[in-house]
């Protein structure tokens, strides 16, 4: 039996889980249900053959919503203390871009723009291979377009943000853990911790 990696992707609207040999996909599930990632994803877990044990543990750690960042970070470091598994994290929108990419006919670069917080789309910019070509950003939908360098865009929000220009193709794509091999050697082994995409709202208090 080869190593076993579980994925757990709980940093948008969507929860999922996976449990991969080889990078080959054994089960998995997928349910977009915009909250209540904590109720469902210990469920999800427990219904994967050998209720989901792995060697390795792979985690959404964001962009995206706080609170599912954290449940799926928490989930995560509790069962590789459990299971005594490594475990590594990997950025929402690279897995995005890699959904996107894999998906098509004529592969070209993609710009992601998944929604954000107060208003704002994290965006980033990516080549054919996967790999980014800029900084992930937060940024106001006009800001996001002109942030734009291609004409594809993928994500949560590309086709709200498509829908203020013309001449762009969208695809509607959340991540799904389920896909989690498509990830780069590089983009799947980063520290398991939050990447928020922009800067709190709460800010700590200074004694003068």
């Amino acid at each position: 039996m080869g190593k076993r990696v579980l994925t757990i992707d709980t940093a948008t609207t969507a929860c999922s889980v996976a449990l991969l040999e080889d990078d080959q996909p054994i089960a998995s599930a997928y349910e977009e249900i915009g909250r209540g990632h904590a109720e469902k994803l210990v469920p999800m877990i427990a219904q994967l053959p050998e209720k989901g044990r792995a060697d390795q543990i792979i985690v959404n750690c964001g962009p995206g919503s706080f609170t599912g960042v954290r449940i799926g970070l928490s989930a995560a470091k509790a069962l590789a203390m459990a299971w005594h598994a490594e475990i590594s994290g990997y950025q929402c929108l690279h897995l995005v871009a890699a959904q996107a990419l894999a998906d098509m006919k004529d592969v070209s670069p993609v710009f992601v723009v998944m929604v954000g917080g107060h208003g704002e789309y994290f965006v980033q910019n990516f080549a054919a291979d996967g790999s980014a070509v800029d900084d992930l950003l937060s940024l106001s939908p006009e800001s996001a377009l002109h942030h734009a360098k291609v004409d594809f865009f993928a994500g949560s929000a590309a086709q709200s943000l498509a829908s203020l220009t013309n001449g762009v193709t969208f695809s509607n794509v959340l991540p799904d853990a389920a896909k989690s091999a498509l990830l780069t050697s590089n983009d799947k082994f980063l520290d398991a911790s939050p990447v928020y995409g922009r800067v709190p709202d709460a800010q700590p208090a200074h004694r003068a």
